[in-house]
């Protein structure tokens, strides 16, 4: 859910939201990281690490059809906004492993949320466009 702070919402002064915080304007961190973990591969990585910590491709093994440039883009992408950590083991070869940090987790039960309604509404959605092609 949007919160009033990242919608810039009309509180009293001491909840008005910095600048950065608003998504409505294009040029905020809110509206940066907002768009970065809204992509659907970022989704499902992190509907895919859950709990675990996975290697790399194991983890292009959870998520099918993405490529190994998306996955490589994506996992820099949760990383460098502190929701992956990715943890490299000193053997030969070099074993990479990804797992979630805790706002990596904390987003994990938005994510988990989105799909129980994507589940839930799947039936209505496929009525609805098939009304909408006819």
């Amino acid at each position: 859910m949007v919160t009033e702070q990242f919608r810039g919402g009309d509180g009293d002064s001491h909840s008005e939201p910095s600048d950065n915080a608003d998504l409505r304007r294009a040029d905020t961190l809110a509206r940066e990281i907002f768009s970065d973990v809204a992509d659907k591969w970022a989704l499902l990585i992190i509907e895919a690490l859950g709990e675990r910590t996975l290697r790399f491709s194991e983890l292009r093994r959870q998520v099918e059809g993405i490529s190994h440039k998306m996955l490589t883009q994506n996992l820099r992408m949760l990383e460098r906004n502190g929701l992956a950590e990715r943890t490299v083991h000193p053997t030969v070869p070099p074993r990479v492993e990804y797992t979630l940090t805790d706002p990596g987790r904390s987003l994990r039960r938005t994510v988990d949320a989105i799909c129980d309604w994507t589940q839930e509404n799947l039936a209505h959605i496929e009525d609805a466009r098939g009304r909408f092609e006819a």
